[in-house]
């Protein structure tokens, strides 16, 4: 004789479907969820300009940047930087890939998951949020002098930014006599210390792992696995971070995703203590009369 097998388990927590954006459940939510997130990006720069720390700290922080890789054979940007220097339309189009596609992908990214994977969303979403924080705060702690802006005497970086085309502002920057930036670079430039973390590096890789399930083809996947790679050579090729940067921008990232993951686990058990109070109360008996 067999033993019927028709029972079915309760729908478990470990299938139910994680939260999507609230903005999903109002007609046009896109609109707030879109002047949500550009309000968080306007108060992280905000911050990250008023963060600028001093020259000398700045300085200070680089060398020990550069005796650090020089110390795990990865001094390259140099070495990286000076065969291209009279390339001119080389130089130019790494400026203006440096200034323009950090901004792009993270946009494509977000569109694109809200559309097609709205509770994927909300996770990278809060990643990308609070690695805005992270970046704040080690931008305030740990101020760093990029290379373009090393004693050049010393050091030998060539600022693109100033002496090849770029959609930004095609100067030097201005520091006072104390080496404090003046008030019309960080008018321009915003914080010239904010080095460390890289957030292109951290923001390309971000992009890469936000959508790659969602990306079918194998050569654009090939294409996806590149980009982090083509923006750190940026980077270096530009001056405008050291290559440990980069590594900083995938710690955030690391820390960022395990606190986007956090978020989720205190929903869950939030949800969960509700449900429970929602089933104790149904369970007991009405008094008779």
């Amino acid at each position: 004789m067999t033993e019927s097998t028709t029972a079915v388990a309760p729908a478990s927590d470990a299938t139910e479907r994680r939260p999507t954006p609230l903005t999903k459940r109002i007609r046009h939510g896109w609109v707030l969820e879109t002047i949500g997130f550009v309000a968080v990006y306007e108060l992280y720069d905000w911050v990250r300009t008023q963060t600028t720390g001093s020259f000398s700290t700045a300085l200070a922080h680089a060398k020990d940047i550069v005796a650090a890789e020089k110390f795990l054979g990865i001094y390259w940007e140099h070495s990286i930087q000076q065969p291209f220097l009279n390339l001119d339309w080389f130089m130019a189009f790494w400026n203006i890939y440096y200034g323009t596609i950090h901004f792009v992908m993270p946009a494509v990214a977000l569109i694109w998951m809200y559309r097609r994977a709205p509770a994927r969303y909300v996770r990278w979403r809060n990643t990308l949020i609070i690695m805005f924080g992270l970046a704040c705060l080690t931008f305030a702690l740990y101020p760093l002098n990029p290379p373009r802006l090393m004693p050049s005497s010393q050091y030998h970086f060539v600022d693109t930014s100033a002496r090849y085309y770029n959609f930004g502002p095609q100067t030097k920057s201005e520091f006072n006599p104390d080496g404090s930036p003046t008030e019309k670079t960080v008018e321009q430039f915003g914080n010239p210390y904010a080095a460390m973390p890289s957030f292109h590096v951290g923001w390309s890789t971000w992009s890469v792992l936000a959508i790659w399930p969602l990306v079918r083809r194998r050569w654009a996947k090939v294409l996806l696995a590149l980009y982090p790679l083509t923006i750190i050579f940026c980077i270096v090729v530009t001056a405008n971070h050291w290559i440990l940067d980069a590594v900083g921008g995938w710690i955030v990232l690391g820390l960022g995703y395990a606190g986007a993951l956090g978020i989720e686990a205190l929903g869950r058990t939030i949800r969960e203590g509700r449900r429970r109070g929602a089933d104790a109360g149904t369970a007991m008996p009405r008094s008779g009369v």
